[in-house]
């Protein structure tokens, strides 16, 4: 009977591909953005590997300082610069053929309209140019090396994104201006550039002035071996003649941290955010596969029941209903591994054309990349079929002299108990973990079970809601309204699962929509707090990229005559009583002038060489108070003891940690401000004190004057960015939860086959039954999109009280009204769209056959 009940399966596909249409779509969409995202992973890493490894072949060895200094939220250490007079000493050293020193630092070119080229996140280096070929990691690609001072080498990249070309002249931000000459391009390990990076070549001498505290500093020594001399052969002969506190590691070592520093600052993180939105869309998927094998169970129940009634046990039913789900899983999963490498290819030809070079080579394709995807949308579709199934099986055999009938419950009070319990559960592990004991962990397992209380809760509600929601259809559409809110009635829980993959869809659109309101409130909250003045001069850029201000810049502008205050915060990092810390440099008087730093106990004017002032928050978790002494490591290896000088309240623009310039300067490297903030003079206007500002700023490299709102603003500018990639991301669900419900009202038409040919019988039009199922389809959006709205808006508190209890930094909580109007229209948008074909196909109807179905 198995055979048999397979060859039905079989069977039952053929005649009715249309059914599981909607399943086979969601199966292979979720499984090719999954595929697609290993595969590109692979991919990237692969290339990269090759192309530092392409690129620092030459390279035998690398000297640098052995210890670092690491910061929290930093990934990388902070290292001290290596003597370049260790240069002769290693290439005395028997087995080295050559050595040459490697300065690194900022620097940040201006384009040929004047504007500064990279700087949004990735690094923009500047550096010597080493005239090895073999130690050099870029290569002359057109052009010649720099010779003199002020001749400079880019990489083609960073030329081509500026519109430059050989033999232009520009500026290069050190911080400070300096004019350059480009006479070479470069490429790095056969590319055009290292991914966004931007590289400037200078000669020795002018990286020494420009990016280094004093002539002799490099950041690393880069060596090459003689014939037949090997990695570590060359490491190990080097490791005497080098000086207390510096090593040598290998070539191989060098390129390898190069690409686990690519790969954890930008690989993992942009990989992991791909496959949580393939968990996502898996998750909307689950919603609409389950959905439509209940349906089609419900649908054949009287066929189930003739199987049971010529002999067919239960076991025989349920593994009958699975083999259909497990051809439409495998097929669909096949499909969309092609798909999922189509997605990978596409993007490889798509990144360049966006700015970000995709290392050369093949697509990388490797087994977990391809087992994985199946599997998991196999376990997906198989899973989401179970209960259908085994409802399947436990149809009686006298159900087949009763007229099918689908399941109309949903609404009981077990239900509504277990519910009920699961929300109250709910609530309070998230209150707890948000409010009691701040924890992330709490707080995250207090949202999965308010998704499942609301998965629950779902058919309980969908009564209540669809009544509501459909009220003013019976006014505004008459009885074609009427009948389509009666038919979204009809089963609570058919509408409570259709409209739950746009729930979630639209749960985690409003959940990042909610963070991100909530994220820029939290920088308009902080500056419109900390900041007292009223302008700020800046570098636009986050994470790694752009150059700084010249820490000329704050004097140059406090000498103006419009300005009252103006001052600098630099950055350094030190060991503070043996832990990485993150050091503001600034003259701390003008500091608590322009910034309301709270309550300050001690004096910051008395910090001296000598002295440190120190936030509330971080002199109670270190035990410290004024008069205290704290130990200081600097990278340079040297060590002194602070006094605790000063006790502030508030700390974030001002930093945690604030040491003056004079105490910085012996163990700083290239010095650049982050932030220059300037006060007025009284009765001097907004508009002539920034225009004053800006002159000044000219001479400067000419960076951004704002205002203290203009500044908030640009500030939270790359929350918009992320918005933009999580929205479109998150289309991928949404586009489910459209197929879900476009697939669940086929095959509700199909149910409702008879009852439509009636109601054209007696004077419907095929315009009224195209309305009545469109307006059936919004009415589940929207029941589905109020419910996202409600939880994703839950979700959103959540994670930001829970942020805010869980770090140091205060969060603000904010919702943004239009938004998530436009996100309510969005998905009510979607529901219409989703009722466009069912709605034509039950328009197509043949009256005469559909009254005759049975």
């Amino acid at each position: 009977m198995n055979a048999a009940a397979l060859r039905l399966s079989v069977s039952s596909l053929r005649s009715h591909k249309r059914r599981f249409a909607g399943t086979f779509f969601a199966v292979l969409l979720g499984v090719a953005f999954l595929a697609g995202t290993l595969v590109m992973g692979d991919t990237l890493r692969a290339g990269f590997d090759t192309m530092f490894g392409n690129a620092t072949k030459g390279t035998d060895a690398v000297v640098r300082s052995a210890d670092t200094i690491t910061t929290p939220g930093e990934s990388q250490g902070v290292r001290a610069p290596v003597a370049t007079d260790l240069v002769r000493t290693i290439e005395r050293t028997p087995g080295v053929a050559a050595a040459a020193p490697d300065i690194q630092g900022a620097g940040q070119l201006i384009g040929s309209d004047g504007k500064p080229i990279g700087g949004q996140g990735p690094p923009t280096l500047a550096g010597n140019w080493i005239d090895d070929p073999e130690l050099n990691a870029y290569r002359l690609a057109e052009g010649r090396a720099p010779s003199k001072s002020g001749e400079v080498v880019v990489n083609r990249g960073t030329a081509k994104k500026g519109h430059l070309k050989i033999g232009d002249t520009t500026v290069l931000r050190t911080p400070d201006p300096v004019r350059v000459t480009i006479v070479g391009l470069a490429t790095f390990g056969g590319e055009d550039g290292m991914a966004q990076v931007t590289f400037t070549g200078m000669t020795q001498a002018d990286a020494e002035k420009y990016l280094t505290a004093k002539p002799g500093e490099a950041a690393s020594i880069r060596v090459r071996a003689g014939p037949g001399v090997g990695q570590g052969k060359l490491v190990s002969d080097l490791a005497p003649v080098l000086p207390k506190g510096v090593e040598a590691i290998t070539g191989q070592e060098s390129a390898q941290e190069n690409t686990d520093m690519i790969s954890s600052q930008f690989l993992t993180v942009f990989t992991t955010l791909l496959l949580v939105f393939s968990g996502i869309a898996l998750l909307v998927a689950t919603f609409s596969i389950h959905n439509t094998f209940a349906i089609v169970v419900a649908q054949r129940t009287r066929e189930n029941a003739l199987l049971r009634a010529l002999g067919a046990s239960r076991r025989q039913v349920t593994v009958s209903t699975l083999a259909e789900a497990s051809v439409v899983a495998v097929t669909a999963s096949a499909v969309g591994l092609v798909g999922g490498i189509g997605i990978a290819a596409g993007l490889q030809a798509l990144f360049p054309a966006i700015g970000f070079p995709f290392p050369e080579g093949d697509l990388v394709i490797s087994a977990l990349s391809m087992l994985l995807p199946l599997g998991v949308g196999i376990v997906v579709c198989l899973g989401s079929a179970l209960l259908p199934a085994a409802r399947a099986g436990r149809t009686a055999p006298l159900a087949a002299l009763r007229e099918t009938a689908v399941d109309e419950s949903g609404a009981s009070r077990g239900r509504a108990s277990v519910g009920g319990g699961l929300a109250a559960l709910a609530l309070g592990v998230t209150l707890t973990g948000v409010l009691l004991t701040p924890s992330l962990w709490l707080a995250g397992l207090g949202a999965v079970l308010a998704l499942a209380a609301f998965v629950v809760l779902g058919p309980v509600a969908s009564t209540t809601a669809v009544r509501v929601l459909g009220a003013p259809l019976g006014k505004l559409r008459g009885v074609t309204g009427g009948l389509a809110r009666r038919n979204a009635l009809r089963s609570p829980k058919r509408t409570a699962a259709t409209a739950g993959a746009l729930m979630i869809g639209v749960a985690v659109v409003t959940l990042f929509t909610v963070f991100g309101a909530s994220l820029k409130a939290t920088m308009d909250v902080t500056v419109s707090r900390s900041f007292a003045g009223d302008v700020a001069v800046s570098t636009p850029s986050f994470g790694a990229g752009g150059s700084g201000l010249s820490p000329k810049l704050a004097p140059a502008v406090a000498a103006q005559p419009t300005v009252e205050y103006a001052v600098g915060l630099g950055k350094g990092v030190a060991e503070v009583n043996g832990e990485g810390r993150a050091l503001t440099v600034t003259d701390p008087v003008t500091l608590g002038k322009v910034f309301d730093l709270g309550d300050v106990q001690g004096s910051l004017s008395s910090l001296g060489t000598d002295g440190i002032a120190i936030t509330r928050k971080e002199a109670d978790k270190r035990h410290l108070a004024t008069g205290d002494t704290a130990r200081l490591a600097f990278t340079d290896g040297q060590k002194a003891n602070f006094t605790v000088r000063a006790v502030y309240g508030q700390s974030e623009l001002a930093g945690d940690y604030v040491v003056t310039r004079a105490a910085w300067a012996p163990h700083r490297t290239q010095d650049t401000d982050t932030l220059v903030a300037v006060s007025f003079k009284d009765g001097v206007s907004t508009a002539e004190g920034k225009a004053a500002v800006k002159k000044v700023a000219e001479r400067y490299g000419d960076p951004e004057v704002q205002t203290r709102d203009e500044y908030a603003q640009s500030s939270a500018g790359g929350i918009d960015m992320m918005l933009t990639l999580v929205y479109a991301l998150l289309a991928l669900a949404v586009l489910i939860a459209l197929l879900g419900i476009a697939n669940t009202l086929t095959l509700a038409i199909h149910e409702r086959t008879r009852e439509l040919g009636l109601l054209r019988a007696v004077g419907q039009t095929r315009a009224q039954l195209r309305a009545m199922v469109r307006w059936e389809s919004v009415l589940v959006a929207a029941f589905g999109t109020a419910g996202g709205l409600a939880l994703g808006a839950f979700l959103g508190w959540v994670l930001v009280e829970a942020s805010d209890g869980a770090s140091d930094s205060s969060f603000a909580f904010a919702v943004p009204p239009l938004r998530l109007v436009v996100v309510a229209l969005v998905g009510l948008a979607a529901g219409a769209l989703a009722g466009l074909r069912p709605a034509r196909r039950a328009a197509r109807l043949d009256v005469l056959r559909a009254i005759a179905t049975e």
